[in-house]
């Protein structure tokens, strides 16, 4: 007798499946497993695997001072080398060189942008239109990082007051408190690359970047004059500095240029620092046997 049912507008019980729709099902499921296992199997074979290898890191360069360290790009580290650099060839202090970094890493992150709100552009987003210069001329980090300095040394008593107050009477941005969350940054990477803070830059750089001594020495004579004296050699470069303060300068000037120049060692008197292709360079000391370098000779060696 068929069984009553409380509401009769209610849906009848579906049948369960039979027993051998379900054995059919679990022998299908098997196989699909067995497949995925083979498959991962020989994807595991094909690839090479060396479970002591150490997983890559992004290539980066870093200022280590005190408590603060600022790692930074490739990219970025090499506008940044031309925004010191320009400090430097203009007989700028370093206080002017960390009120441009502060607004460059406000503007564009360090990176020369070829687009930004309205016709802005470049690393510090400079606008064509508000007779900043060309297109062309603005994304050329000397030129831009140039037309900054020429501003702000208009600005009075810029290099006293503060830091974020100046670089807004350049910029006249909409939002002129931003810059003050990259003071910091801005001061001590200023700090490594005009020569008060030794030893304080190193690299991790994982490929070998071809080096050039002409394009090394190039940069160094733009930005100290040709007064520079510069030893070319196979594949390095040898000079004399004006001062302990200075070779200190040029030397992590140099490094901060590794992603560009190819640059895979750096020396002042007897430190020196060397490339580590898996981790930060290390800064060591030379030879003990060799006689001493004069605190003001910097070594740039390349790669070949």
């Amino acid at each position: 007798m068929s069984p009553k049912y409380a509401d009769s507008t209610s849906p009848r019980p579906r049948r369960a499946f039979g027993v051998g729709t379900v054995a059919a099902l679990g022998v299908l499921i098997v196989i699909l497993l067995s497949a995925v296992g083979v498959l991962v199997v020989l994807l595991i074979r094909l690839v090479p695997h060396n479970p002591s290898a150490p997983l890559p890191k992004a290539d980066q360069c870093m200022v280590n001072l005190e408590e603060h360290q600022v790692a930074i790009t490739l990219e970025q580290a090499e506008n940044v080398s031309i925004i010191v650099a320009e400090s430097i060839r203009r007989g700028l202090g370093p206080r002017a060189a960390t009120i441009a970094l502060v607004t460059a890493w406000q503007e564009s992150g360090l990176r020369n942008l070829d687009y930004g709100d309205l016709d802005s552009i470049g690393l510090f987003q400079q606008r064509p239109s508000q007779g900043w210069g060309t297109v062309e001329q603005i994304l050329d980090p000397w030129y831009s990082a140039g037309k900054f300095y020429e501003v702000l040394i208009t600005i009075d008593n810029w290099d006293e007051r503060d830091i974020t107050e100046v670089a807004q009477a350049v910029q006249r941005s909409a939002y002129p408190d931003a810059y003050r969350q990259h003071e910091w940054k801005g001061r001590v990477w200023a700090s490594s690359l005009r020569g008060w803070s030794s030893e304080s830059l190193t690299c991790r750089v994982h490929q070998s970047i071809t080096g050039s001594t002409a394009n090394i020495s190039s940069f160094l004579t733009r930005t100290y004059g040709s007064a520079l004296p510069i030893t070319i050699n196979a594949n390095s470069i040898t000079l004399s500095a004006p001062n302990e303060l200075e070779a200190w300068a040029i030397a992590q000037l140099a490094l901060a240029r590794i992603g560009v120049d190819g640059v895979s060692a750096v020396q002042v008197g007897n430190r020196q620092w060397v490339h580590d292709p898996w981790d930060w360079g290390l800064w060591i000391d030379t030879d003990s046997a060799a006689a001493p370098n004069p605190k003001t000779t910097v070594i740039i060696t390349l790669n070949p």
